[in-house]
């Protein structure tokens, strides 16, 4: 609870201080470098790529942020990927919040997957008090659509390559920019196999 009050404060926080006003007609037009992996309305059809379409402004603008910050401090700060590094080093703050406000602002589509393990859905909703995993619904809610005031993204209908893509950095360290250690803490404690269970379950929840 003392790590979720924290990250609640430091998201409300950066929210309040350093993020532009997004214009999502604006960012349309800004858009075209981002079709090729996500898509022209953010439902990308690669699935080692996010969807974007629907996710929370806020949560949009600051990966944007902390993509660029991993960029300029060689991975020291934020986010590091090598592909959106790259993308983002031209983009001003304007830039980010616009591109967020249309992202958001577009329709989820939905590719459910088949075979999804029951693990999927327990972990989710009750988590694992044997092992010490915290239940998913804790932040992301019932329906997997997270809260934006608080900085928990919408996980629901995402594709479950990406999502297991995540979860492994995540586990393994490789992705460092969870409010407050949250995920890396949750992650750490998982399977491979809980790992495939979730992604499973949070492409088919909607």
């Amino acid at each position: 609870m003392k790590k979720l009050a924290l990250a609640l404060s430091v998201f409300a926080a950066m929210s309040t201080n350093a993020m532009a006003e997004g214009d999502a007609a604006a960012g349309q037009s800004k858009a075209a470098l981002c079709v090729a992996c996500h898509g022209a309305d953010g439902n990308s059809m690669i699935d080692m790529y996010p969807k974007l379409a629907g996710q929370h402004a806020k949560y949009l603008e600051k990966q944007l942020h902390e993509f660029q910050s991993a960029m300029k401090t060689g991975g020291k700060e934020g986010r590091m990927d090598p592909i959106m590094g790259g993308m983002v080093m031209t983009l001003n703050e304007q830039d980010m919040a616009d591109l967020a406000a249309f992202f958001a602002s577009q329709t989820q589509t939905h590719s459910p997957v088949a075979d999804v393990p029951a693990l999927g859905e327990q972990l989710y909703k009750g988590g694992d008090m044997s092992r010490g995993i915290t239940a998913c619904i804790a932040c992301h809610g019932p329906e997997g659509k997270g809260t934006e005031q608080a900085g928990f993204p919408m996980v629901s209908g995402q594709h479950a390559n990406y999502i297991k893509i995540q979860l492994t950095k995540f586990r393994d360290k490789a992705r460092t920019n969870d409010l407050n250690g949250m995920m890396q803490d949750v992650a750490k404690k998982l399977s491979d196999a809980d790992i495939d269970a979730l992604s499973k379950y949070l492409a088919n929840l909607k």
